[in-house]
């Protein structure tokens, strides 16, 4: 599985600034860290989040609650869920008020983790 460094998601955050408006930089680099690196977690070997689609949702949920930035969470946390996808051969349909719905869901605690993954897997192409 393709996963995205600490370097190309402050990359990728700084484009969606420069694009969309807002401040760029880091509010809590361990936030940050801990967001990118959750995806990998293992107890006793195994991975905690197996597949794909987990690992993708995991980090953009990290992102978007961690809150690791000083502007644009949700913007990255989206964004960094769909590229993950994307260069693991994985393409969502979706429109943007869907996209937009389930994004503020995470961030207002009404979407968890397993329903942003079953969002996923249910609006593959």
């Amino acid at each position: 599985m393709i996963v995205l460094s600490k370097e190309q998601v402050l990359s990728l955050h700084t484009m969606l600034i420069n694009e969309t408006g807002g401040s760029d930089g880091v509010r809590d680099e361990a936030l940050l860290e801990s967001a990118i690196f959750a995806p990998l977690q293992k107890f006793d070997g195994k991975d905690l989040f197996p597949t794909v689609y987990q690992k993708s949702s995991r980090l953009g949920f990290g992102l978007i609650k961690n809150h690791p930035f000083v502007d644009g969470n949700k913007r990255i946390g989206a964004h960094s869920m769909l590229v993950s996808l994307s260069l693991n051969g994985i393409e969502l349909e979706y429109s943007q008020k869907e996209l937009y719905e389930i994004i503020l869901g995470v961030a207002d605690s009404s979407v968890d983790l397993d329903m942003l993954t079953e969002w996923i897997i249910n609006h593959q192409k």
